[in-house]
């Protein structure tokens, strides 16, 4: 075959519009984990950095942020001093439940499948490493 038929060929089409927009809301390392947090109960800030290993302040506010921007989460403010901020799944957020569920799902079987109840991680970078 030459070059040009195999280019042919071996064009895939383009990733469907719904696909491109889940990953548009949903790509990020982080924000698979926040709405895991904020699926059992709502959130303020410093809970969600804590029970997020390995973001950082910033990280944290910018995907929170998008989140919001996309509907997926609210943000709520109460006028104390200091200000309390809280997080939550919109009823748009609610809808993802079912489908974090199944990733949790795969990943649960994928860990059983690996050997491992846990992804493996280099110790100092928290970067996952190559099996």
């Amino acid at each position: 075959m030459t070059d040009e038929l195999c280019k042919t060929h071996a064009k895939l089409p383009e990733p469907p519009p719904e696909i491109e927009a889940t990953l548009a809301v949903l790509s990020g390392k982080w924000k698979i984990l926040i709405l895991w947090q904020l699926m059992r109960r709502e959130c303020r800030f410093n809970e969600l950095r804590r029970a997020i290993r390995g973001v950082s302040q910033h990280m944290l506010t910018t995907q929170l942020r998008d989140l919001e921007q996309h509907g997926i989460i609210s943000r709520t403010v109460f006028p104390e001093v200091p200000p309390r901020v809280e997080y939550a799944l919109t009823e748009h957020g609610e809808s993802l439940k079912s489908v974090i569920r199944v990733l949790a799902g795969w990943g649960h079987e994928h860990l059983k499948r690996q050997g491992t109840s846990r992804p493996l991680r280099r110790p100092k970078t928290g970067q996952l490493t190559k099996l």
